[in-house]
């Protein structure tokens, strides 16, 4: 089974540990992006992972492309030219301090890419799935006309089409949000959104709820849920339900909706590492087991732990293996050594 995600990878600057920017002396330096993430996620669970983008031809834009490679990533089909690499810089929230990201990436290689760039049809041959996010088409107008040309393609060869609704406030408004989105959305069979996304965007919003306050209505999402079913067709939705503790402790679960059916997964609270690609390692654990053919439950239960274990580890990748995975959602979150 071949998945193909499609986006922008970042160079990722960020300070040592908890550093704030204004102290910082020096940056670590590492690489991800929405699709990106996902994409290793699923090359580390063994699945056929091809990751598509435009990037510079210099050896920054080389590095990142290895970075995908370690993990088993096919990059074959990743469009070479433009000026630059976007750039992202992140500071770590700790306690009441929230996590602070600045964006570097106007006029990115993906972002000034055309349409003639991607061929599609040669691009998803043999694909089974395709998975982009909503950063993706809020790059510029061109990506949002090449997003169109993608999941088009995609819904003409038959191939299952995701999409993380990932609204970026820095990136667009909402109105263009609802805009583009609603264009892409008839192709959309799998829609992943979290607490915010789904009034952001579309303006569908979960009733009793307070995101800040740690409040979560299991009701209010399966209503967001039926609404997003009732008017895009969607044939299935995940809502991931982060309550906030503060930057360091959240509670974390899902749910997953079938068009018939709710599934909510058993909550976890996480301490938190680096929870920056804690949505994308959900979107890969959901894929891989969608792919899989695992139950609606099981299905919830492994993308829930996957992010639960990415929260976890430094860096955008989520490093873990199905095994590790499934230790998880199958009871075991003790922690203890492995001997």
């Amino acid at each position: 089974m071949k998945v193909v995600c499609f986006g922008e990878i970042m160079l990722r600057l960020a300070p040592e540990g908890y550093y704030r920017f204004v102290q910082a002396d020096k940056f670590t330096a590492t690489y991800g992006g929405g699709e990106a993430n996902v994409s290793v996620s699923l090359a580390n669970y063994g699945m056929n992972a091809s990751y598509v983008t435009k990037l510079p031809d210099n050896d920054i834009a080389q590095s990142c492309i290895n970075s995908l490679r370690q993990f088993g990533v096919d990059t074959s089909d990743i469009v070479r030219g433009g000026e630059r690499i976007g750039i992202y810089f992140l500071e770590k929230g700790a306690s009441q301090r929230p996590s602070k990201v600045i964006y570097d990436r106007a006029y990115s290689a993906i972002a000034m890419a055309k349409r003639e760039d991607f061929d599609w049809e040669n691009i998803l041959d043999g694909a089974t799935w395709f998975h982009f996010t909503g950063i993706t088409p809020a790059l510029s107008d061109n990506c949002a006309e090449i997003c169109l040309d993608a999941v088009q393609t995609a819904k003409k060869m038959g191939i299952t089409v995701s999409c993380d609704l990932n609204y970026r406030k820095k990136l667009w408004s909402k109105a263009k949000a609802g805009e583009v989105m609603s264009k892409l959305a008839p192709y959309i069979d799998v829609c992943i959104a979290n607490e915010e996304d789904a009034g952001d965007v579309f303006g569908i919003k979960a009733d009793n709820t307070d995101i800040s306050g740690g409040k979560l209505s299991h009701d209010g999402y399966k209503s967001v849920a039926k609404q997003l079913v009732d008017k895009f067709g969607f044939k299935k939705v995940a809502i991931t339900l982060r309550g906030s503790i503060s930057a360091n402790d959240n509670n974390w679960a899902a749910m997953l909706y079938d068009g018939q059916e709710y599934y909510f997964s058993k909550n976890y609270l996480i301490h938190i590492v680096d929870r920056v690609g804690g949505g994308d390692s959900f979107g890969g654990g959901l894929i891989y087991a969608l792919s899989n053919g695992f139950s609606m439950q099981d299905t919830i239960e492994f993308a829930v732990a996957a992010s639960c274990l990415k929260h976890s580890i430094e860096g955008d990748y989520n490093m873990v293996s199905v095994d590790e995975v499934l230790k998880l959602a199958q009871g075991d979150g003790s922690g203890r050594v492995q001997r």
